[in-house]
């Protein structure tokens, strides 16, 4: 694994338009950055990568099929006991999911350490599907990388798939749906939406503050019109806190990414992956915090914390770090410290997808602190 310095491409902003790539910048600062590129080699993927990714899905999954079935489990994720029925069918019946991305630390000789899975509302998922593939066949096309270049990225292919899969069963008509005033949410859903589209679904966009509740309990939009299947890139904890939130359970609405997503969503179930498998190469030591002093070479995180906020590290031999965010109040989780990789400065972290319950590709970020936020460079990466 290394990080290698690389010529811009000179039109990279106009083809970021052109392609509807409108978050690449944020708040003046280059969010996609193809100044370096991340090299691996297959072994590295993999046996390093994609692997892991296969296991830890696979025992995340079958987690999800013990605490379905523990009122003592869901109450320790803290999920509301109105929608435990409703998640517990959602498994039981097979509602379909179709992504998730779980965060890796990887420094390219193993093994990988799973920092989190973000498997309700994953974003990144553009750039890393479409915008870092596009970068790699323009700069072999350009001579800047050698042919025969490679790219873990199965991600668009496996995405159409399974649209394709789904559509039969899916009630209709399907909506796509993010918060309004957020590009890069909006893109995400644009970009699946065109996924979905290649797969031969019909479907619309609706922004999520203008999904209405009828006087029958169904969900509609600004025409009245009854929403079949909803894919949200909203979290489902805050769907439960919404005013219409205890209208989901009886109102006929299926949601992608489902109810038991909410299971996988939030992080007390990396203490839960530890208890089952404790050691495991791949896993961090966790537990749910205690309310005392957070321990030295650990990390606190709230359950529901998203985008890196509210983090609080206590370094090993003394040191603080912290990032902030909303005000969350509930429980917390400690995980033992690993550190990020260095590479000029920047420190990496690795996003591997699960397409269809397949690894499906990885995409990179890092940002010159040891925290991964919002506002993190996304960078692509090669097979060498």
């Amino acid at each position: 694994m290394k990080r290698i310095h690389i010529g811009e491409r000179t039109d990279w902003r106009q083809t970021a338009d052109q392609y509807g790539f409108r978050f690449h910048t944020i708040d003046g600062e280059p969010y996609w950055d193809e100044s370096a590129y991340y090299a691996f080699t297959l072994e590295q993927i993999e046996r390093d990568i994609e692997a892991p990714t296969e296991e830890i899905h696979e025992m995340a999954m079958a987690l999800v099929a013990e605490v379905v079935g523990s009122e003592q489990l869901l109450t320790r994720l803290a999920i509301p006991q109105r929608y435990w029925d409703w998640i517990a069918q959602s498994w039981r019946s097979g509602e379909p999911h179709l992504y998730g991305r779980m965060d890796l630390a990887y420094d390219g000789h193993g093994p990988a350490k799973l920092y989190e899975l973000n498997y309700d509302t994953p974003t990144s998922l553009y750039e890393s599907a479409f915008f870092q593939w596009l970068w790699l066949e323009q700069q072999i096309e350009r001579g800047a990388l050698p042919r025969g270049t490679d790219q873990f990225n199965l991600i668009q292919e496996l995405l159409v798939q399974s649209f394709a899969t789904l559509a039969p069963n899916l009630p209709k008509p399907l909506y796509f749906s993010a918060v309004r005033q957020s590009p890069e949410d909006q893109g995400t859903v644009e970009y699946l939406r065109d996924c979905a589209t290649q797969a031969g679904l019909e479907s619309k966009l609706i922004a999520i503050e203008d999904i209405g509740l009828a006087r029958d309990g169904r969900f509609t939009d600004l025409d009245d019109g009854v929403i079949g299947t909803l894919f949200k890139l909203y979290p489902i904890e805050d769907m439960f806190a919404e005013q219409f939130g205890p209208a989901l359970p009886d109102s006929g609405l299926q949601l992608i990414e489902p109810p038991w997503k909410s299971i996988l969503s939030n992080k007390g179930i990396l203490s839960l992956l530890w208890e089952r498998f404790p050691n495991h190469p791949n896993l961090l030591a966790a537990r749910d915090a205690d309310g005392g002093a957070l321990p030295e070479g650990w990390v606190e995180k709230p359950f529901f914390s998203r985008e890196g906020s509210n983090i609080r590290m206590n370094l090993p031999g003394g040191g603080q770090l912290s990032s902030d965010g909303p005000d969350l109040d509930g429980p917390r989780i400690w995980q033992q410290y690993h550190a990020l990789p260095e590479f000029d400065g920047q420190f990496p972290l690795l996003g591997s997808w699960v397409v269809a319950d397949r690894p499906a590709g990885i995409g990179m970020r890092e940002d010159r602190t040891r925290i991964t936020r919002n506002t993190s460079h996304f960078l692509p990466h090669v097979i060498v």
